[in-house]
């Protein structure tokens, strides 16, 4: 019990709203308290997650076998771009993560592209910005340089 009452202090102090609907008999359901700590919890660690490396992607699947085409697109202009060091997480492996992430960037689909801790977009996020250029720029904020810029170099 002691435990029970620990991670919802945790919880709280997490800035968890909880509210738990008595039952019909009067009881607290204890499940509900459990399911929102876990979700303050994830959101947490997802804060944490998004900041730890500079880009970091949540896929369906991991960067050597994506289980989506758009997540294999995500991949590729990371590829292309020679991004090879990226953390990617593979939200098929887990559910609280699949929908955690989805609550915390307020976005309803997966993949999910972030820079330095914010939120860059979906596919077609990335996808628009490496057509029209604006990767590479935002990579150069990183630190990162885009190998296509070499190969446009290479080519003229």
């Amino acid at each position: 019990m002691n435990s029970l009452i620990r991670s919802t202090a945790r919880c709280l102090r997490a800035g968890a709203a909880v509210y738990l609907p008595r039952q019909a008999d009067g009881h607290v359901s204890l499940a509900s308290a459990r399911h929102l700590c876990a979700a303050a919890d994830v959101l947490k660690d997802l804060g944490e997650m998004v900041k730890k490396d500079k880009v970091v992607v949540f896929i369906k699947g991991t960067p050597a076998q994506p289980m989506c085409g758009f997540s294999n697109a995500v991949v590729q202009i990371l590829r292309m771009h020679g991004v090879d060091e990226y953390a990617a997480y593979n939200v098929l492996d887990d559910q609280d993560l699949r929908q955690g992430v989805k609550d915390f960037s307020n976005w309803p689909t997966i993949p999910q592209v972030y820079f330095n801790g914010e939120f860059v977009g979906g596919c077609d996020i990335l996808l628009q910005m490496h057509q029209n250029g604006d990767l590479v720029e935002e990579l150069k904020k990183l630190g990162i340089h885009s190998a296509l810029m070499d190969a446009e170099k290479e080519s003229k």
